[in-house]
């Protein structure tokens, strides 16, 4: 196959005849842009040139340098003499490949290449996901908004608060009744935050009945204004356990306040075991078991995820037949970023007293513990039939393969989560994604890439398109400053690894 073909038929479309004044029409998505000469479509991913229909961005091969501190040598910047980058060790990625559309094309770029004596196919294509959204981690104690409660951008609801996890709240955006079920303002809204997201960019979210928070991946959130520092180490419950020992002997009672599960050191297990006496200290709530309490207070962004900034508050009654004065009590949040330490008086009230170093050294050990406060962006979309058709001719056969493991799904070469059940419905860590990796359509849709890589034989037995193979030599000399080369992201499997 020569260089030209593969230049032509891998990165452009020819089209027959332009329109009066070289006008042509882009079919790479439903929009179907005119487009004028020397312009490109809405977009910005493709344009007219000299009446051919070209993707304005270069594709991304990823290099994979073997020895440690090995240089990548960007392809474009010399003549390839087939040295400079190692086809075994090149990764095609579905970044500024183009797509199937209108579906009846196979992928741009169906890759032939041999790893560890295997004959290998990647198919490389970008999808445009109208079934696309994102999860987002937000790592803090904080009460964004209330379980279901709208999340928008601009005004626009682009999705709603889901269920808490561990430590982090949680954001599911996006998803196609948002793309396309409400009005044109919110398909957009929804596309451009979306798009925001995944490539990395802060995004200010505001949460009905609850807070605003910017968003960025791998950044702090920032909640009502206030950068967020720290993760829960557990609820009070785990704190109480993890932390008893170190406590003992220092106080006679620990509160670690938080709107989940309040722990109370010496009725909890803990504390019996190390035959803490009693401290006849009631908090407010419902007991759930020995030293374990929920609903203490409401969820705000005070202590502990509650909406208490005084946490003597949350003190329901303290019992004079088992309190003494003199009594030490130490109140803390699950990240020890707020803590008062109190000695009750004769009247067996407590009064606010200079923390001890002892147990300052423990609050701040509950701080050393907590992880530093992160978002956290996961791409999911599902790969609809269009895209399959695109890698095979029967496409329920390489959803087959797919789910049995026998065909490798990456994106950018990032590696993906596959959900179970029917499809192919994936997760990506926007983070293990190189830059530049998605785009939009108007329609409004997301562009991602998105690879399928397996053996030769099983290609064919799937009824992929053979004939649309190239060698990855051929495919690297015929794209010229088509191709764009970025280092291997090591904390990333390699995709043709076993």
């Amino acid at each position: 196959m020569s260089q030209d073909h593969i230049s032509a038929e891998a990165r452009s479309k020819k089209f027959g005849a332009a329109e009066d004044g070289g006008i042509i029409r882009c079919d790479a998505c439903p929009v179907l842009c005119r487009i004028r000469p020397g312009r490109s479509g809405a977009c910005s991913r493709y344009a007219n040139q000299d009446g051919v229909l070209v993707r304005t961005d270069p594709a991304l091969a990823l290099a994979h340098v073997v020895d440690s501190g090995g240089a990548v040598v960007p392809f474009a910047d010399a003549e390839w003499d087939g040295k400079l980058l190692d086809p075994s060790r090149a990764f095609i990625t579905g970044i500024g490949s183009g797509t199937t559309y209108p579906d009846y094309k196979p992928a741009p770029f169906i890759v032939g290449s041999e790893h560890a004596g295997v004959d290998t196919v990647t198919v490389v294509t970008e999808g445009m996901f109208s079934y696309c959204g994102v999860k987002v981690k937000i790592d803090t104690d904080r009460h964004l908004g209330p379980e279901t409660a709208a999340v928008r951008a601009k005004g626009e609801q682009i999705g709603h608060v889901t269920t808490a996890e561990y430590g982090s709240q949680m954001l599911s955006l996006g998803g196609v009744h948002h793309l396309t079920g409400g009005s044109k303002k919110e398909g957009v809204v929804t596309c451009e935050a979306l798009l925001k997201l995944c490539e990395g960019e802060a995004v200010e979210l505001t949460i009905d009945g609850g807070h605003s928070v910017i968003v960025q991946a791998g950044q702090a959130p920032i909640v009502d204004g206030v950068p967020e520092r720290r993760m829960r180490v557990g609820c009070g419950s785990a704190a109480v356990g993890i932390f008893a020992q170190q406590w003992q002997g220092h106080v006679d009672e620990v509160i670690v306040v938080d709107d989940h599960i309040t722990g109370v050191l010496t009725e909890h297990q803990a504390g019996k075991v190390l035959s803490m006496r009693p401290a006849g200290i009631r908090v407010r709530g419902r007991r759930s078991t020995p030293g374990r309490y929920f609903q203490v207070a409401r969820p705000g962004m005070g202590w502990g995820g509650t909406d208490i900034t005084d946490p003597l508050a949350i003190i329901e009654s303290i019992d004079p037949k088992i309190a003494w004065p003199g009594l030490r009590l130490l109140m803390t949040s699950t990240t020890g970023e707020d803590a008062l330490w109190c000695v009750l008086d004769e009247d067996l009230k407590p009064q606010p007293a200079a923390m001890p170093d002892a147990v300052r050294q423990v609050v701040d050990r509950i701080g050393e513990n907590c992880e530093p406060s992160l978002c956290t962006v996961l791409f999911m979309a599902g790969a609809g039939g269009s895209l399959r058709a695109g890698v095979t001719e029967n496409p329920v056969l390489l959803t087959r393969a797919v789910a049995s493991g026998d065909v490798r799904v990456t994106m950018g070469g990032a590696p993906v989560y596959l959900w179970p059940g029917g499809g192919i419905t994936i997760m990506a860590d926007v983070l293990r994604m190189p830059r530049g990796s998605f785009g939009h359509v108007p329609t409004p849709a997301l562009v991602a890439p998105i690879e399928f890589t397996l053996p030769r034989d099983l290609y064919a037995r799937l009824g992929g398109h053979m004939g649309d193979i190239v060698p990855v030599e051929t495919l690297l000399r015929g794209l010229g400053d088509g191709l764009r080369i970025q280092g291997w992201d090591a904390a990333n499997p390699w995709p043709f690894a076993r």
